[in-house]
């Protein structure tokens, strides 16, 4: 298999051990951390930041992504503010050996309309990845609801606008559908230059309900077939919300999420 898996493990639990012995059951050597004990990483102090790493290193996991809130404010919040919290950001992922930070481009107030901030969230974004020009980590933007890049178009937007290697995108189909995205494979047809990372995690298009992957409309088996066959080898990292897909959360829900996209990968792999 060309992939390589990843978690959000915190949906298993916020308990690390728990977290770390659930992914080596699961033969998964990376995680993408965001909380620990419902405190977000970033949050934690240099020297914690350390001792999770040694953490990491006697397990055997390494980060695939520091999956930072960089990006969930306004964009007509506290940039200032938040573009200082961006920087303790990339120190944090470099303490971690992180390749990619994931980030948002910011949330548009309702009543809004997110073409007229269409400039200013490219003056942000911009800020961000100079900064990043001379590190060894890369930004990946996520398609979230309520944010400017929630439609694959606006999306499209931002690459047009940013064309740097060091900001590359997350493909998470969930997310466009709950966007009411239809046509996902054709989403991520438009999508696919730019698509650097997976999250797994699939919804239904009228209710907008996570759900296992392939249980939904997000198209995952074919696109992740075409993946495959494009010689992709990131990562495609499980998210399944698991307290709402699985109510609970927990190991033996975090196996439900796993076996379905396991069973994706095998019926991918046999039609090589």
């Amino acid at each position: 298999m060309k992939f390589k898996l990843s978690a959000f493990a915190d949906e298993i639990s916020q308990d690390l051990d728990v977290q770390l012995n659930t992914l080596k059951r699961f033969n998964i050597d990376y995680i993408e951390a965001r909380c620990i004990e419902n405190v977000p990483l970033i949050e934690y102090s240099t020297e914690s930041i350390k001792e999770f790493k040694k953490k990491l290193d006697y397990n055997g996991i390494k980060l695939s992504s520091l999956a930072s809130p960089i990006g969930k404010i306004s964009i007509n919040g506290d940039l200032k503010t938040h573009y200082e919290k961006f920087k303790r950001t990339v120190e944090i992922a470099e303490i971690l050996s992180a390749p990619y930070i994931r980030i948002f481009s910011f949330f548009i107030d309702k009543d809004f309309v997110p073409g007229d901030f269409k400039n200013k969230v490219i003056d942000e974004l911009n800020k961000y990845v100079e900064y990043i020009k001379n590190c060894d980590v890369v930004l990946l933007h996520e398609n979230e609801k309520h944010i400017f890049g929630d439609t694959a178009e606006r999306c499209l937007y931002i690459f047009a606008n940013i064309k740097s290697n060091k900001l590359k995108a997350v493909f998470d189909p969930a997310n466009f559908i709950q966007c009411n995205e239809k046509e996902l494979y054709k989403v991520y047809s438009k999508l696919k230059p730019h698509i650097e990372y997976f999250h797994i995690k699939d919804a239904l298009l009228f209710e907008g309900k996570v759900v296992p992957a392939g249980q939904g409309d997000g198209e995952i088996l074919p696109i992740v077939e075409d993946a495959y066959k494009s010689n992709f080898d990131g990562f495609l990292s499980i998210e399944p919300h698991l307290n709402h897909s699985l109510p609970g959360g927990g190991e033996k829900n975090f196996e439900i999420a796993y076996k379905a996209l396991k069973d994706i990968l095998t019926a991918v792999e046999r039609e090589r």
